[in-house]
């Protein structure tokens, strides 16, 4: 048995917010009409399971092969499933609704969904685009409560403008939306657990969105100060207790050597090259795509071109 290099089958998600900067900057093969919201490159869900595209192990899940290969795949002895990533490419063509996350701590008390913690890499922006991350200092649960049946929730949260190349890290807890015009790598806990507060009065086949505004009140850490979520934009962007993230450049005619014991992902920014090895056929990548390199992987990637990428670990 050779673990090699693995591409996996986008999982693309149709969204009232999507747009077309995942095909149009990316690369992404949907069809030219479709506005898609969120390509999930890396998942091991329970109604999500990205499937390999590349070599002997075509056809299977990340599920199926961390199944059978947990501790040659992470790195790590006793590995317990679901995967600890859940990669998603982001493109918010509209606002996303304002909501939150839950931490551990809320999840045991709502009885109910799993936390989730992510950062957001932000690829490309379209002129004044936005975030909201956070609350204002010395928000109450009160005046957030209050502001929900007003209607003007978003007024007290943080907006925080942004530009390609900043990471921005969530905790959960933390209420958040993301603006119109921002496409974003989203590196997360394995979760798609979501609590809406408010989606600006939009409404979805002729009726609004379902909104969870009891759990969420219940999931806001209402203690966290902005100070308490910085933004990085270089070398180290994340390390946190569920994940690291690094930035990398790479110039034209380089290589970097990958060792065992290891498991890596990374987004490609942008450029392309291949990595290379003994044991396995080349895979080539450019950018848009995500690659999972198992830790018992030893090769090297060779950089055709000038490259931008995000590399994962555990």
């Amino acid at each position: 048995m050779n673990l090699y290099p693995l591409k996996f089958k986008p999982i693309y998600k149709e969204l009232i917010w999507g747009g077309y900067k995942l095909r149009n900057i990316l690369g992404k093969d949907f069809p030219a009409d479709k506005k898609i919201g969120e390509s999930w490159e890396l998942a091991d869900l329970p109604n999500d399971k990205t499937v390999v595209i590349n070599g002997e192990f075509a056809g299977k899940t990340l599920s199926e092969l961390l199944q059978k290969y947990p501790e040659e795949l992470t790195g790590k002895k006793n590995y317990n499933p679901p995967f600890g990533l859940l990669i998603k490419l982001i493109d918010a063509a509209k606002v996303l609704s304002v909501q939150v996350h839950p931490d551990s701590e809320a999840v045991k008390r709502l009885k109910t969904g799993t936390p989730k913690t992510e950062c957001w890499y932000i690829i490309d922006t379209e002129a004044n685009a936005c975030i909201y991350k956070g609350l204002k200092a010395g928000t109450t649960k009160e005046q957030f409560i209050q502001s929900i049946k007003n209607g003007t929730c978003a007024e007290l949260l943080n907006k925080v403008s942004v530009k390609p190349g900043q990471c921005h890290f969530l905790p959960g807890g933390t209420v958040h939306a993301i603006g119109a015009g921002i496409l974003i790598a989203e590196i997360q806990t394995p979760s798609d657990t979501t609590f809406r507060v408010f989606d600006w009065n939009r409404l979805e086949n002729g009726k609004p969105r379902q909104l969870h505004i009891e759990q969420a009140l219940e999931s806001i850490n209402f203690d966290r100060k902005a100070e308490d979520l910085p933004v990085t934009a270089g070398g180290r962007l994340v390390d946190s207790e569920f994940f690291k993230v690094d930035k990398i450049t790479a110039h034209a005619g380089t290589s970097r050597q990958i060792s065992e014991g290891i498991m890596e992902v990374i987004i490609i920014i942008r450029g392309g090259g291949r990595i290379i090895s003994e044991d396995s056929q080349a895979v080539d990548f450019t950018k848009g795509q995500t690659i999972l390199l198992p830790a018992v992987f030893k090769g090297e990637i060779l950089f055709e071109s000038l490259t931008e990428y995000l590399l994962t670990t555990l």
